[in-house]
């Protein structure tokens, strides 16, 4: 009769904190066949927000013109920008920092409104006002300070610096170490902030409508955070849980073991 119990216990304690299949599984409701294709209808054109820290770099044919420009940005002489500093830190030192009215000021440019603005549409209009001062100038923008952040239910939560304006919350959960088996995948929330409004959308990662959602892409100072599920909240707030989360693989050998010498 021992053997039958002490089984018995091991299974049921061990059952109790288990995670279902169906709870670690992203996307199985997905409905599109294999090698459908289809169309992209939601990818943000990024717009330039106050307090984004851009990258300025200006080239030209003639070197010691470009200077002036890439120096007043903290770039090196000789046209390289600040695609030249080898220290983030002082990259985010000496950027063009958007003022809380939307605009930036470049030396002998002046002020150019940039809030507003993708990217390409701002490099297109400091080219323009640089081609009075230099000959066939080339401009780069980029976006010094692009992060989100992650938190919750995923490996390594915190604050992600990111080189690409362009990312999905797919890679952005990716970049913190996926998803912990106690995610929650029907409520993943995204919180945005943009224009002084924030707003809040609930991604489900077990069925296709998160890839056709606005918040499938992400802005710039987007935060992520990933609920957790039941059996994570009960080891969490119940001690006597945890002590059987713990004590299920320790019965389960010693059933095990017992077994094995009885035969």
């Amino acid at each position: 009769m021992r053997l039958p119990l002490l089984f018995f216990l091991a299974l049921l304690v061990g059952t109790s904190s288990c995670v279902s299949y169906r709870e670690l599984v992203n996307f199985e409701d997905i409905r599109a066949q294999q090698e459908q294709v289809e169309d992209i209808d939601n990818a943000l054109e990024l717009r330039i927000q106050p307090r984004d820290l851009l990258r300025i770099q200006v080239l030209s044919v003639d070197p010691e013109a470009a200077a002036p420009f890439n120096d007043a940005a903290g770039g090196s002489s000789g046209g390289g920008g600040l695609g030249q500093a080898n220290n983030q830190n002082l990259q985010l030192l000496t950027g063009y920092l958007v003022d809380e009215d939307g605009f930036i000021d470049i030396p002998l440019l002046g002020r150019i409104e940039a809030a507003g603005q993708t990217v390409e549409s701002l490099q297109f209009l400091i080219r323009g006002r640089l081609e009075k001062y230099l000959v066939d100038p080339v401009v780069n923008v980029r976006y010094l300070n692009f992060k989100v952040t992650v938190l919750g239910e995923v490996v390594q939560p915190g604050v992600i610096p990111l080189p690409n304006s362009r990312v999905t919350v797919l890679e952005a959960i990716g970049l913190a170490g996926d998803l912990t088996d106690y995610a929650d995948r029907t409520s993943v929330l995204v919180v945005r902030e943009q224009d002084g409004r924030r707003s809040y959308k609930r991604l489900n990662f077990q069925n296709d409508e998160v890839f056709s959602s606005d918040y499938y892409y992400l802005k710039q100072n987007d935060v992520i955070y990933v609920n957790p599920i039941r059996a994570r909240t009960a080891t969490v707030s119940d001690p006597a849980q945890r002590f059987v989360t713990y004590l299920a693989p320790v019965l389960s050998v010693a059933t095990l073991i017992i077994a094995l010498t009885r035969n």
